[in-house]
C-alpha cells in the first residue's frame, strides 16, 4: 500500500513538473514575442527615419540591418521554442496517461481490499434470526 502511494505521488510529481515547463516555455515565447515587436518598430522608426525601407538598397540603414538580424535570430529562437513546447506538451500527455493508470491500478487494488475484507466479516445473521 505504502509504495503504491509513493507510486502515485511521484506521477503526479512528474505530470507537474511537465506542466510547469510548458508553462515555462509559453511565458518564454511570449516574452521573445513581445520583444519581436519591438524590434519591428525599431525596424519601422530606422527605415522611416532614412527614407529607405529596402535592405538591398546601399543607402540602407546599418543600424535597421543590425535590428533585423537580431530579429530573424529571435524567430529562429520562438521556432527552436515551438518544437521544445511541442515535445513538452507530447510529454504531459504521457505522463498523465501513466498517472491514471497508476491511479486505476490503486483504485483497483483499494477496491480489491474491500472485497477481501468483507468476505471476512460474518454475514448479518439478523435475517435468518427466529423469533420465539
Amino acid at each position: 500500500m505504502r509504495s503504491k502511494d509513493t507510486l502515485l505521488r511521484l506521477h503526479r510529481f512528474h505530470v507537474e513538473e511537465k506542466r510547469r515547463q510548458v508553462g515555462d516555455i509559453e511565458m518564454m515565447m511570449a516574452d521573445f514575442r513581445r520583444k519581436q515587436d519591438d524590434l519591428d518598430q525599431q525596424i519601422a522608426y530606422e527605415e522611416q527615419k532614412t527614407g529607405v525601407s529596402d535592405p538591398a538598397n546601399f543607402n540602407y540603414s546599418m543600424t535597421a540591418k543590425s535590428i533585423r538580424k537580431r530579429r530573424e535570430n529571435l524567430l529562429a529562437t520562438i521556432d527552436d521554442l515551438q518544437a521544445q513546447l511541442d515535445r513538452a506538451n507530447e510529454a504531459v500527455a504521457e505522463e498523465e496517461s501513466e498517472l491514471r493508470k497508476v491511479e486505476l491500478l490503486a483504485e483497483k487494488d483499494a477496491s480489491h481490499r474491500n472485497d477481501i475484507k468483507m468476505i471476512g466479516r460474518p454475514a448479518d445473521n439478523t435475517a435468518s434470526r427466529t423469533k420465539h
